[in-house]
This record gives C-alpha cells, structure tokens and sequence, in this order.
C-alpha cells in the first residue's frame, strides 16, 4: 500500500489485507510503502504487524515502485491505503496471477462505482477520456487505464524499467508492459468512498494532464506522425491545386493567399515528420515506439547520404525557381509585377529552398541521435 498521511484509514486496510490473508490461506507479507507520512501511519501501520519501508522520494509511482522492489513476494497485490478498495477481494488477482499473468488490472466501470465514490468529471471525461486514447495509440485491452488495484508479477514488472514518480505511473505500467510483451488481463474490482476527511492527493486536471503527456510522449505517431502527416498532404495539395490559377469553391475564391497558407502547412508538416523519423531514430532501441516494417525500410534507405542528396535536390529546384522569378521580373525591367502571377512563383520557390534546408540539416540530426543512441543508450 502506498501511504502518505492514511491514518484514518490505514487500519482498515490493513485489517482486511490480513483478514483475506488469513481466509485464503496466502503466504503473504502486508507491505507499506511510506512517502512521507507526519500522522502516525507508520506507528499504526507497525503496531498492527505490517512491514514498513520509507520511499526516499515523494511521488505515487515512486512509493509504488520502492514498494514492489522491497517486496518479498513473487507477486504483488496493490492498491490504495485511503480504503476504497476491499483488500478482502484480493484472490481474483491471485488467481489471475498463478495462472500466468503478469499483470492484471482492476476495471471499476465493470466491478461498480459506488455513489461518491469517483468524483464526476473523473468517472465521465478523465477516466474514459484517457482511457479510449489508451486504447486507440497501443491497443491494450484494458477498460480502466487508472484503477489503483492491480496485481504484478515482480520479477516481470522490475524488469520494464518504470520510471515515472508521478499519478503517470498507472499509466506507464500497462503502456509498458505491453510494448514488452507481458500478459495483461482485468478482474471486476467495486471502488467505495474512500474514509477520509481531507481531499485525496489526486490533482484532476495536472495529473490528468501528466497521464496524456505520458501517452502522447510514448506513442509517437499519434504525436508527430499522424498530425504531420495530414499537413504535409494538405499543404501539398492546396498548393498543387493552385500552381496554375486561382481555385474558385462556390462563392470563394482561392489565391496566392491560401497558397502561402498551404506552403506553411507543408513546411510544418515536414518539420513535424522529421520529429517523428528523429523519434523513432532514439526510441526504437528502448522499445517505446517499436517501429514497423515501412519505417525499418525507409531508415535503411534513407541514408544520410542519400537524404543530403535528396535535400540538395530540393534546394537546387527552389534555387532554380528563384531564378526563374528573377528572370519575369527583369522582363518587366524591375518594374511593377502581378502578385497573383509572380507569388505562384515564388511561393514554390520559398518552399523548395526550405525543404531542402530542412532535410540536409534534419538528416544530419537523425544521424547523430542514432550514433548518440548506440553509443549511450543501448
């Protein structure tokens, strides 16, 4: 249990942990891992026969952690020390567990929220909210990303690397467990009103925002692929669209104007790509963002070499159209020049010259973040 000032309710948690200890004839420790406590949780906690260990750092996934590496067991049934969670129900996980999952996760929305039991943008926009985009970036199939009850496998969970100190812990352990190939499952678990009289530590929307970091930040083609992706082809269209003359949709017309939009679109998309390629460059060796075959093949081709050439290429067609613009203008012997003509021109031509910087230097970027990896992160 991690705790961080329970005295209310330690206790009970405790007598109920040893209650189905006891029932189920487990061999089993009830450990508390101590985050800090100045209410005298840890003197309830000892006097009642559990095991007490003092997390040296503040933080929910830093007490869970510390908690699972100093436990003595070969598996490990966690949950909260503010008693909204029956200890009593622990054998589904057990049994969970003996049959060869390594880990295995409360779902509340199956197992029954009790009234005032979840506060209300918790249980109908955080908790859902979070959990679909769960779902949807790894496709784990778990229906409660956050429920606190979980048990583990402790050899398996020591070996993924958690790392987060954060309410993002509860997140990081299935994301984690999944892109390493552990067993996942769920059981049924019923959340009570916790018994305390303060407020709990949970900080809806700063902690629910370190969760959506933590999910973007491990699944990168939700956060730069998918976004990059779309504004590279948009852009490209639009200005592909308006090369030649104006595009008129109804009643509006389109111009050089949007054609400076759709080559800024372009632009950040390439750059917004780039991040993704760099992403999967450095993450890949650390199993975070495991790459598929389209991008082991575009990696093996797209040599450093080849994307400097490719971006000298670029540069020399922009370089090329500049000239060109050049050349229109002293037709015109400098004078006064069409913008709605000369901008169709010149746009291209900015943005040739800019996709060719992009790619020389991004190129150059990739390959040090893949030397820095071999050499540093491996």
């Amino acid at each position: 249990m991690p705790c961080l000032n329970e005295a209310e309710t330690i206790a009970s948690c405790i007598h109920k942990a040893m209650a189905s200890i006891e029932d189920h004839q487990l061999d089993a420790e009830v450990l508390i891992a101590d985050n800090g406590s100045t209410d005298g949780s840890v003197e309830i906690a000892a006097g009642l026969g559990a095991r007490v260990v003092h997390v040296p750092e503040r933080g929910y996934g830093c007490a869970l952690r510390y908690g699972i590496e100093n436990a003595r067991g070969k598996y490990v049934i966690m949950a909260d020390a503010d008693d909204s969670y029956d200890f009593r129900e622990i054998l589904p996980f057990v049994v969970k567990l003996r049959a060869g999952y390594e880990l295995v996760i409360g779902n509340r929305f199956e197992g029954g929220i009790e009234m005032n039991a979840m506060p209300f943008l918790h249980k109908y926009l955080g908790n859902p909210v979070l959990t679909f985009i769960g779902r949807l970036f790894f496709k784990i199939p778990v229906g409660d990303f956050h429920c606190g009850f979980r048990g583990v496998e402790k050899k398996a969970m020591l070996n993924i690397g958690l790392d987060t100190p954060g309410m993002e812990f509860a997140s990081e352990m299935i994301v984690r467990s999944a892109l390493s190939n552990r067993r996942i499952t769920e059981v049924a678990v019923k959340l009570h009103p916790d018994g305390r009289s303060r407020a709990p530590h949970l900080r809806t929307w700063q902690d629910g925002w370190r969760h959506l970091r933590f999910l973007l930040l491990y699944c990168p083609k939700w956060l730069f692929f998918y976004p990059g992706l779309f504004l590279f082809l948009s852009g490209a269209l639009l200005m592909l669209l308006l090369a030649a003359h104006p595009l008129q949709i109804g009643t509006v017309l389109l111009d050089v104007h949007t054609m400076l939009y759709a080559a800024v679109m372009l632009l950040i998309g390439t750059q917004i790509l780039s991040f993704y390629f760099c992403s999967g460059v450095l993450t890949g060796r650390h199993r975070r963002d495991p790459a598929g075959s389209w991008f082991r093949l575009l990696h093996k081709y797209f040599t450093l070499e080849r994307s400097i050439l490719l971006g000298v290429v670029l540069f020399t067609i922009g370089a090329g159209l500049s000239v060109w613009s050049l050349q229109l203008w002293k037709q015109l012997s400098f004078g006064t020049l069409d913008p709605s003509r000369m901008l169709r021109v010149v746009i291209p031509a900015i943005t040739f010259l800019m996709l060719g910087v992009q790619l020389i230097f991004n190129s150059f970027f990739a390959s040090l973040l893949g030397t820095y990896s071999k050499k540093d992160l491996s």
